[in-house]
């Protein structure tokens, strides 16, 4: 009877577990060639197969790979500045090593830097953020901020040196930018050059600068360099600090100690 069949297909599905989503490779070809002229006021709908595809390739690394693949080719084309933040925001979430390059090439074009740089950061592996460390003497201007933000985001210890001689830079921007990196990387190298600049900083960076002091202190205490987070909440507990600092700094000072 029907109603066996579809049992007996129910219960066949529930012993051999769920269906590995599926994609129309004739459909993600298509949408493929629409990325050519995808552009501004471009149905999105022609690029919905590439979104099946990223899903159902998530736990078949063959064709995942076979999809980044497709994906970091097409970046070093002349292509719509639509259809490559398109590949990017894809890349960012099937990304790997191998799709290092064609992004960090993007990193100074200020149409697609932002989710170029995003995809960097979100790509794991050493690959991806030495590639952003490296990109730093090559930028300029909001792209270079932001490249300083990833780093922090990426808590690269090994980009300590450049961010804090950075923290020196007539652009307040960009020495702030540095300085909440520093903060994110939270390591007793950062800190040490963080609490080395606070003294000296411009007036314009001083809250700026104590913020990222306190997030540094935050990351030490959490990886239980505890000696190096109180040297920091004690330099700024002091009374010359604004007041919302200073009780910062005890909050976690006593966090810290395990006072209450």
């Amino acid at each position: 009877m029907p109603q066996e069949k579809e049992a007996s297909s129910r219960a066949a599905a529930a012993a051999t577990g769920p269906a590995k989503p599926e994609f129309n490779r004739a459909a993600v070809d298509k949408a493929f060639e629409a990325l050519r002229t995808y552009n501004y006021g471009s149905s999105r709908a022609a690029l919905v197969p590439i979104d099946d595809a990223v899903v159902a390739c998530r736990d078949d690394a063959g064709a995942r790979k076979e999809l980044e693949r497709r994906l970091a080719d097409l970046l070093p084309m002349n292509l719509p500045t639509p259809a490559k933040e398109f590949l990017c925001r894809k890349l960012v979430l099937i990304g790997s090593g191998d799709s290092v390059p064609p992004l960090s090439a993007l990193l100074a074009d200020e149409n697609v830097s932002h989710w170029a740089r995003t995809a960097l950061e979100h790509i794991p592996g050493p690959e991806a953020v030495k590639a952003l460390r490296e990109s730093l003497p090559k930028l300029r201007g909001l792209q270079k901020v932001g490249v300083i933000t990833s780093l922090g985001t990426r808590r690269d210890a090994e980009s300590v040196p450049a961010l804090a001689t950075l923290l020196k830079d007539p652009d307040a921007q960009m020495a702030g930018a540095a300085a909440a990196a520093l903060g994110n990387v939270g390591t007793p190298e950062a800190a040490r050059d963080l609490l080395e600049f606070r003294p000296n900083a411009p007036d314009a960076l001083r809250l700026v600068v104590a913020d990222a002091c306190l997030t540094c202190a935050e990351r030490l205490a959490a990886t239980d360099k505890k000696a190096e987070a109180l040297a920091i909440y004690a330099a700024l507990a002091g009374s010359a600090q604004p007041e919302h600092v200073r009780l910062a700094a005890k909050r976690g000072m006593s966090k810290a100690t395990d006072k209450k």
